[in-house]
């Protein structure tokens, strides 16, 4: 079955890996850029050219059928050896021209990078900058980006990593909030307020726990995972939340409060492939962005 796999047209290994991994098309056609019709069309095709079923129909996507299964490794052996190859490829790339693609967090995209990125672009005016606003983890061996902005410490083998400074994080809540409800003059009155949270993600309630608040889901009113809205439900006054010292100090509509408590910062790092990392567009990029953020952040 593998040596059947690898006579394939690549673009049909990589619709059933996509399809596989996404466990629906719709899924696999965002993380490709292809269409959903044109995915089913491969999918049938490798299933007639293989003679084999590899997906069973569900009413919420596709699952693999048995046979998929089988191929599954397979066709990741094959996904990773043309990752390397265009990794090695772009690794020996010379020219400071080309594209260079950074994935970063929505708040990071958002609020810090665009101007960092408007100075990348006036100094390398030939060297194209593709932003990737994301709160998932990209994976930079499959070329999914160049250059990642994290707030972690990356933990890939053949990532080069380096820590570029922290990020303050600050407690805030809108003035008309405040108007209507006060401010807490201490921890303790924070339990009496409304406050505004994550939905699924555990991280604030983890991060107070660690604190020593008893923390649990309920305690905020309202509740958000993604980032640039639950900013938004905190400047339109719903309540107390968290948020970067460097989108809340420009932030007009809203007040820190408690400054002088010290809340746990967040990690800068970037991180690259080490078989692009100092190719002459990328190492310059690289180097740009961990000066315009180190001055940032400082």
């Amino acid at each position: 079955m593998d040596n059947r796999l690898s006579a394939l047209d690549w673009s049909l290994v990589q619709a059933f890996l996509a399809v596989a991994e996404a466990g629906s098309l719709s899924g696999a056609a965002r993380r490709l850029g292809r269409s959903q019709p044109t995915l089913g069309r491969q999918i049938r095709q490798i299933e007639a050219k293989l003679g084999v079923a590899l997906f069973t129909r569900h009413p919420r996507g596709l699952a693999l059928a048995e046979a998929g299964q089988a191929l599954l490794p397979a066709a990741r052996r094959m996904h990773d050896a043309s990752a390397d190859i265009a990794l090695t490829a772009a690794g020996r790339d010379r020219a400071l021209a080309g594209t260079v693609r950074i994935t970063a967090s929505e708040v990071m995209a958002h609020h810090v990078l665009p101007p960092v990125i408007a100075r990348i672009r006036q100094a390398l005016p030939r060297v194209s900058v593709e932003l990737v606003a994301s709160d998932t983890s990209e994976n930079l061996l499959y070329r999914d980006a160049d250059i990642a902005v994290r707030m972690y410490r990356p933990q890939q083998l053949d990532i080069v990593a380096r820590q570029i400074g922290e990020m303050p994080i600050g407690i805030y809540a809108a003035h008309d909030y405040l108007a209507r409800s006060g401010a807490p003059g201490s921890l303790d009155d924070f339990t009496a307020h409304d406050l505004v949270g994550y939905d699924r993600s555990d991280l604030i309630v983890r991060a107070m726990r660690d604190m020593g608040w008893p923390a649990t889901r309920d305690w905020f009113a309202t509740r958000c995972d993604n980032q640039l809205v639950y900013w938004n439900l905190i400047c339109a006054g719903c309540g107390i939340g968290f948020a970067p010292c460097i989108v809340g100090e420009a932030e007009p509509r809203v007040q820190r409060l408690l400054p002088g408590l010290a809340l746990p910062a967040l990690p800068v790092w970037l991180a690259a492939p080490q078989t692009t990392r100092h190719s002459p567009r990328i190492a310059r990029v690289w180097e740009m962005l961990a000066g315009h953020l180190d001055a940032v952040l400082s």
